[in-house]
């Protein structure tokens, strides 16, 4: 599971960040094609900070949709079949990521 992993990173750039003071929330963006389940990340969280100095802060996870572009016919598509990636207008293969790929803490609410 390396969603303990990833809320281990996450809380070390809130606490770097943070700078000392209370952490009440954290926000972060995770694209659709990164194999993160965000329930399992927010547990993993949970259990992760409590009883540390970010316990009780909250983990709001932004979920940021696959998009694909494609370098045959121009069409920007939302992919169906997962991992599968191509067109979803023309079928072809020829794509690029446009997003889904994110992973960013996006933003710190402290006291």
């Amino acid at each position: 599971m390396h969603e303990m992993a990833l809320s281990r990173s996450i809380a070390d750039i809130a606490r770097r960040r943070a700078e000392g003071r209370a952490v009440r929330a954290v926000e972060i963006d995770v694209g659709e094609l990164r194999q993160v389940v965000p329930d399992t990340l927010r547990r993993c969280w949970t259990l992760l900070v409590r009883g540390s100095d970010l316990d009780g802060a909250a983990l709001r996870v932004n979920r940021i949709p696959a998009v694909l572009g494609c370098r045959a016919c121009g069409a920007r598509t939302t992919p169906t079949d997962l991992p599968i990636l191509v067109c979803g207008a023309c079928a072809a293969p020829d794509v690029e990521v446009v997003s889904g790929e994110e992973f960013l803490v996006r933003a710190l609410e402290v006291d």
